[in-house]
C-alpha cells in the first residue's frame, strides 16, 4: 500500500515527544550494559531502598549496608547479622559461594552505571516486599537487567499491606513494574499478582522431581506458608515459560499460584506471595516479627535458598547469569510486535507508528522506514544479549516493501539489516533489500545469530531513500528465538 508519509509523520510526532524514544547510541548504553555473569561466586543484591523496613517489616539481611560483612565477617548463626532476613543471608554466606550486598535506603536501582551497587555488578536482585513505587528509570533498569541475563526475586505480601501509608502496597508496586515500564509492558513474565489477603494456608509443591527450585542443593521443598499473603494468576499464552511451583490449597493450573518461576529474555524470574516465609523472627528491636523461616509445617528455607541459587544461574534449565553457559528457550526481543509504541526500540522519529497509510501485519503498530520520495535515512535498532549456552538463535521479521520506482535493474532505495557490537561497529550485514524486492503483502525473513552467543549485540535496520520516488520498508512481528 502506498501511503502519505508526510501525514503519517505528523500523527506520530507527539508520541516521540514523550521522551520514550532515544538515539541509537543512547539505547546501546542503556540496554547493552555488561550483563550479570554468574561466576564462581554468585552476586546477590538485596533491595532496601523501597521502604523494606517500614512499620514492622525488617526485610534486610544486616543493618550493615551495603556490605553485611562489616557487621560480622564470618557469621555462623542468624543473630550474627541483624535483620529478619539474616537467616537467609547467613545461610548463603556460609556456603562460600555467594557475595551479598544491600542497596541502602536513599539509593536508587540502576543498570549500566558506575556505582558499586549498580545491577551490572550482580547476578540476582531480591525485592523483599517493596513499599514504595519504583521510578521510571528504576523500572527500566530492572527490566533490562533481567532481559540481559539477571535473576529477579519478587516477594509480595497481601493486598492492603501498605506499611508506610503512602497509598501503595507490594501487590500494586510489583504489578506496576510488570505493566508500566519502558522495556516490555505486555505481560513480560506471564503472570499478574492477585489483589487478595489470604489469612493462612500451607501451599503444597507440585510433583516435579527435575525442578531445581523444588529439588535443589539446599533441600527438597514440600510446602510453604501463608500468614496473610496473596497468590498470582498465570498467563502462559503471554509467556510459555511461566510455571507454578506451589499452590494455595484447592488450586492448580493458572490460578492460586503462591510460588512461581518464569523467564524474560535471557534472565530468570521468581515470585513468592508472602513475606512471612522469609521472616526469621529476629531483627531490629521494636519490630513484631514472625519466624516463618523455621516454621515446622513448611520448607521455606529450602525454597528461598534453592530459588536464589537458580536465579543466580544454577540448575538445569535456565540462564540467570548471562555467561553461565546455559540457555532457556525464549524470545528475546522486547516490544517485538511494536504494540507498545515507541518503547524498547531506538528509532528515527515516526518510524514506529499505527498510521493507516500502511498496514500492520498483526495488531495496530508496525515500523515504517522511508517512503518520502526524498533523500531520507531511517533507522530502527535494539540491543540484546544472546546467552552463551544457546546453540540456536533465530532472528526473524516480516517485511513488506512497496515502491514508486519503476526500474527493474537499479536499487535506488535500500534497507540494510545489520549486527553491531556495543561500540557501534558493524559485525555483519545480514541482508540488503531494495525497491527491486517490492511485492504485495508481508514476507518472513530469517537469519541465524547463533555465532553471537555469549555477546551483547545491536540489531539495526537502516533504510536509505534516494531523492525522488518513494520506497517504503515496512517491518512487523520481529523475533529472536533462542534455545
Amino acid at each position: 500500500m502506498l501511503g502519505s508519509r508526510r501525514s503519517r509523520r505528523r500523527l506520530t510526532t507527539a508520541l516521540a515527544g514523550f521522551g520514550l524514544l532515544v538515539t541509537g547510541a543512547a539505547l546501546q548504553v542503556s540496554t547493552s550494559a555488561t550483563p550479570a555473569h554468574a561466576a564462581t561466586t554468585h552476586r546477590i543484591l538485596f533491595d532496601n531502598a523501597h521502604a523494606e523496613t517500614a512499620g514492622n517489616a525488617d526485610w534486610i539481611i544486616s543493618t550493615s549496608q551495603p556490605d553485611p560483612l562489616s557487621e560480622d565477617s564470618s557469621p555462623s548463626s542468624e543473630t550474627d547479622w541483624t535483620g529478619a532476613l539474616s537467616s537467609w543471608g547467613v545461610a548463603l554466606q556460609k556456603t562460600g559461594s555467594y557475595s551479598l550486598k544491600t542497596l541502602p535506603s536513599g539509593s536508587s536501582l540502576s543498570y549500566g552505571g558506575s556505582s558499586t551497587t549498580d545491577l551490572s555488578n550482580f547476578d540476582t536482585l531480591v525485592l523483599p516486599e517493596p513499599n514504595t513505587l519504583f521510578t521510571t528509570a528504576e523500572k527500566t533498569a530492572i527490566m533490562n537487567f533481567v532481559k540481559n541475563g539477571g535473576g529477579l526475586f519478587m516477594i509480595s505480601d497481601h493486598t492492603g499491606a501498605d506499611r508506610n501509608n503512602d497509598g501503595e502496597d507490594a501487590v500494586e508496586i510489583l504489578n506496576d513494574l510488570m505493566t508500566n515500564n519502558s522495556v516490555d509492558s505486555t505481560d513480560p513474565f506471564g503472570f499478574s499478582i492477585d489483589s487478595l489477603s489470604i489469612s493462612s494456608d500451607y501451599p503444597s509443591a507440585i510433583s516435579d522431581s527435575s525442578d531445581p527450585v523444588l529439588h535443589g542443593s539446599f533441600g527438597t521443598v514440600t510446602k510453604s506458608l501463608i500468614a496473610s499473603g496473596t497468590t498470582a494468576t498465570l498467563k502462559p499464552s503471554d509467556n510459555s515459560a511461566v510455571k507454578g511451583l506451589l499452590y494455595r490449597t484447592g488450586y492448580s493450573g493458572n490460578t492460586g499460584a503462591f510460588f512461581l518461576t518464569s523467564t524474560f529474555g535471557s534472565g530468570r524470574v521468581a515470585f513468592w506471595g508472602d513475606s512471612s516465609p522469609i521472616d526469621d523472627g529476629t531483627g531490629q528491636s521494636g519490630n513484631t516479627l514472625y519466624d516463618g523461616w523455621n516454621d515446622s509445617g513448611a520448607t521455606n528455607a529450602a525454597l528461598a535458598l534453592n530459588a536464589t541459587a537458580w536465579l543466580a544461574g544454577d540448575g538445569t534449565s535456565g540462564g540467570g547469569g548471562g555467561g553461565s553457559g546455559t540457555c532457556t528457550a525464549a524470545q528475546l526481543l522486547g516490544n517485538n510486535g511494536f504494540e507498545s509504541g515507541n518503547t524498547t526500540w531506538s528509532a528515527s522519529s515516526g518510524v514506529i507508528t499505527n498510521s493507516s497509510s500502511e498496514s500492520a501485519r498483526t495488531g495496530s503498530y508496525y515500523a515504517w522506514l522511508d517512503g518520502y520520495g526524498s533523500a531520507t535515512t531511517d533507522t530502527l535498532s535494539q540491543s540484546v544479549t544472546i546467552p552463551s549456552g544457546c546453540t540456536t538463535a533465530a532472528l526473524s521479521f516480516y517485511l513488506h516493501i512497496d515502491t514508486a520506482e519503476t526500474s527493474t535493474s537499479t536499487a535506488y532505495d535500500t534497507l540494510k539489516v545489520q549486527v553491531l557490537n556495543s561500540s557501534g561497529t558493524v559485525l555483519s550485514t545480514l541482508a540488503t533489500y531494495s525497491n527491486l524486492n517490492a511485492a504485495s503483502g508481508y514476507t518472513q525473513r530469517s537469519f541465524s545469530l547463533a555465532s553471537y552467543a555469549g555477546q551483547t549485540v545491536t540489531l539495526k535496520f537502516t533504510g536509505t531513500e534516494g531523492s525522488t520516488l518513494q520506497t517504503s520498508f515496512v517491518i512487523d512481528d520481529t523475533a529472536l528465538n533462542v534455545s
